[in-house]
């Protein structure tokens, strides 16, 4: 059988071998990529295993910046070795030395977090005094000390302001020195105006680089924490809360609604279901169960109020009054009850819920400075929970104000007189389902 390179095989054999090898090639690209992924992030990340992971983050910067000063300064020195040798032979075994020395970065970082910045800019100032005193000051060399100023607080970090504070002196320092010391016509190395202009246009761009590279991390690490801390306030308290704290954060967040409904709702059996499972898998099912409560609530325009153990509890009409909140609630607790009835199914678990829906006067505010909440409280808060303690599993337990405006778009169904605390006998109801709604009639044609 011909082989697909063999020059006597037919077309469509080497036509099947071209493929095949174009798929082996493609096949080795492919497993190239993630093996270079993980090597730059070994290198990225090498010497930095036990640190916070603050300090983490910033050693990983100065590993990338110490590879890119290896890389940069490599090609430099390069360049002037095969431009001239001979004349620029201190300049390219300064090159060479600073490769050698930055390139031991990454070991630096087990003798402190402080070490390797040090190393950097001490090895750094030297060099570029160096420079200047061989190439003079029209080489431009030392506006390169410029952008100390911007990236000492990058490679140190704001703690280590005791330690900036006399880097970017330093850096000032030895910057006027070179103008005044190394006047070009004093230059250890004269070189071509072309050079120079070359040498002074690499170092402009180089600190513009660094300080504008410096100044986006700054803005986008204010800006990450702006965002993140935005993220969990809202998680935390109602969107219109966070604005208003936002606004006029001293003043206190402190209303009152004349009516509102409150939804309780409470795993019955859960304290033997628990103990069965164990924490692994009792934790699991919380989360699962008030994850799919979390998005019931934002979808149907409710708010959640907090978690209690395996309580859930959920309020409509607050923060903010809707002509409808009592219906929301009533719809959020039937959707509730259809999520625990299917989880119910997937696991196996015989899990129900109790619930109790109270509607009335509330008040509501944030309360606390650690750990603080968006809390409400009330005569109606009160009722939805001891109408939750005395309801039935599979049930929502509804109060005779949440009747009034339910009965007439849900079916509802009377319990009767039962004995709550602190209010004595009260007729109550049970909630169903949602009465099916007269379709509209249909509208001529115009």
């Amino acid at each position: 059988m011909p082989r697909p390179d063999d020059p006597g095989a037919d077309p469509a054999t080497r036509r099947a071998g071209a493929t095949d090898k174009g798929t082996g090639v493609s096949r080795r690209l492919a497993a190239v990529g993630p093996w270079l992924a993980g090597l730059l992030a070994r290198l990225v990340e090498a010497g930095t295993r036990g640190y916070p992971p603050e300090t983490k983050r910033r050693l990983m910067i100065l590993n990338m910046i110490a590879y890119l000063i290896v890389v940069t300064t490599l090609i430099y020195g390069l360049q002037q070795a095969t431009l001239d040798f001979d004349r620029y032979r201190p300049i390219v075994a300064i090159n060479f030395a600073i490769v050698v020395v930055v390139a031991a970065v990454p070991l630096m970082h087990r003798f402190g977090s402080a070490a390797a910045a040090l190393l950097i800019l001490v090895t750094e100032y030297t060099a570029l005094i160096a420079f200047v005193s061989y190439l003079g000051r029209e080489s431009g060399l030392h506006i390169q000390y410029v952008a100390f100023s911007a990236g000492a607080f990058v490679v140190l970090g704001l703690a280590r302001l005791w330690l900036i504070v006399p880097a970017i002196i330093v850096a000032l320092a030895l910057h006027l020195a070179s103008w005044f010391w190394f006047p070009q016509s004093q230059a250890a190395i004269p070189a071509p105006q072309d050079v120079l202009d070359s040498l002074y246009t690499q170092a402009a761009v180089t600190t513009f680089g660094i300080i504008s590279a410096a100044v986006f991390y700054a803005f986008r690490l204010a800006e990450n924490a702006k965002a993140e801390t935005e993220a969990l306030l809202r998680n935390i308290l109602p969107d219109s809360i966070v604005e208003r704290l936002k606004a006029k954060p001293a003043d206190p967040v402190a209303d009152a609604f004349a009516e509102a409904s409150i939804l309780f709702a409470d795993i019955s059996g859960f304290v033997p279901l628990a103990r069965r499972l164990g924490a692994g898998e009792t934790v699991a099912l919380l989360n699962t169960l008030v994850s799919l409560f979390d998005d019931l609530a934002e979808r149907h325009g409710v708010e959640k109020i907090k978690t209690i153990g395996d309580a859930y509890m959920v309020a409509s009409g607050v923060p903010q009054s809707t002509p409808d909140f009592a219906h929301r609630l009533a719809s959020m607790a039937l959707a509730m009850q259809e999520a625990v009835a299917e989880l119910r199914t997937r696991t196996g678990y015989a899990i129900d819920m109790r619930m109790g829906l109270a509607t009335g006067p509330v008040m509501a505010g944030v309360i606390g400075r650690r750990k603080f909440s968006y809390d409400i409280w009330g005569d109606a808060v009160n009722l939805a929970a001891r109408l939750e303690s005395t309801s039935v599993p599979g049930r929502i337990h509804i109060c005779p104000a949440s009747h009034a405006r339910l009965a007439a778009d849900f079916v509802v169904e009377p319990r009767g007189p039962i004995e709550i605390k602190g209010l004595g006998p009260q007729s109550t109801w049970f909630l169903g389902a949602a009465r099916p709604q007269p379709s509209s009639p249909q509208r001529g044609r115009e």
